[in-house]
């Protein structure tokens, strides 16, 4: 089966059937967030970009789990053939490509943490792969928003870790690197991002590690 839209969108349907949250909503703006940068990036597929944002997190449909997520994830694009996304579903976490730089929790067994530490160590990054992981930083499950109110909602779930500050650092350089691709802001590109950042009724801690909506 071709991954494109149709099948992407259906795929990201049945999964919140399977397992709804904020995670569903956080991932269609991820994929239009992707869709509208890759709109100014030569060499760069519209198109392939919002269908790899859309399936980043697909592994949540599986039920709820930190970074199980990834290779239940990559295991569901595998088995459909969908390569590309499956290599996403595990690398939009990880920027820094050294699994020890996590800042979740790794639900997985000691084989499955085996492979993915092999896979993110050599794993060959693209455009797309960069996109994802600074678009995951611009998407709350309320619109897009400032990378600085996303690592704030971040940190407040998953806590404080060695690698904290050196992911948002090379997420910065990723935003730097698509910005000179785009020649402009990044924001500029994110219909309400302002808004959406400074609204004073979104709780910061309502979208949970696990994928659904907290008190």
């Amino acid at each position: 089966m071709e991954l494109n839209q149709k099948t992407a969108e259906q795929a990201l349907r049945e999964a919140a059937e399977s397992n709804p949250g904020a995670w569903v909503d956080h991932s269609r703006y991820v994929a239009e967030a992707c869709r509208n940068i890759a709109a100014c990036c030569q060499g760069v597929s519209e198109r392939q970009a919002y269908v790899l944002g859309l399936m980043h997190d697909i592994g949540r449909y599986a039920g709820v789990s930190s970074e199980k997520h990834l290779i239940d994830g990559y295991r569901y694009c595998m088995e459909r053939g969908w390569e590309k996304a499956a290599q996403i579903c595990i690398s939009h976490a990880f920027m820094i490509q050294d699994i020890h730089t996590s800042i979740g929790r790794f639900d997985v067994s000691d084989e499955d943490y085996r492979f993915m530490e092999e896979f993110v160590a050599h794993a060959e990054y693209d455009d797309y792969d960069r996109l994802v992981q600074l678009c995951d930083s611009l998407a709350l499950p309320t619109g897009f928003c400032l990378l600085e109110k996303r690592f704030v909602d971040v940190t407040i779930r998953y806590g404080v870790h060695p690698a904290t500050v050196d992911r948002w650092k090379k997420i910065l350089e990723i935003k730097s690197y698509f910005e000179h691709k785009t020649g402009c802001s990044v924001y500029s590109l994110l219909p309400g991002v302002v808004e959406n950042s400074f609204e004073q009724s979104w709780n910061i801690t309502g979208f949970s590690a696990t994928g659904k909506t907290v008190p």
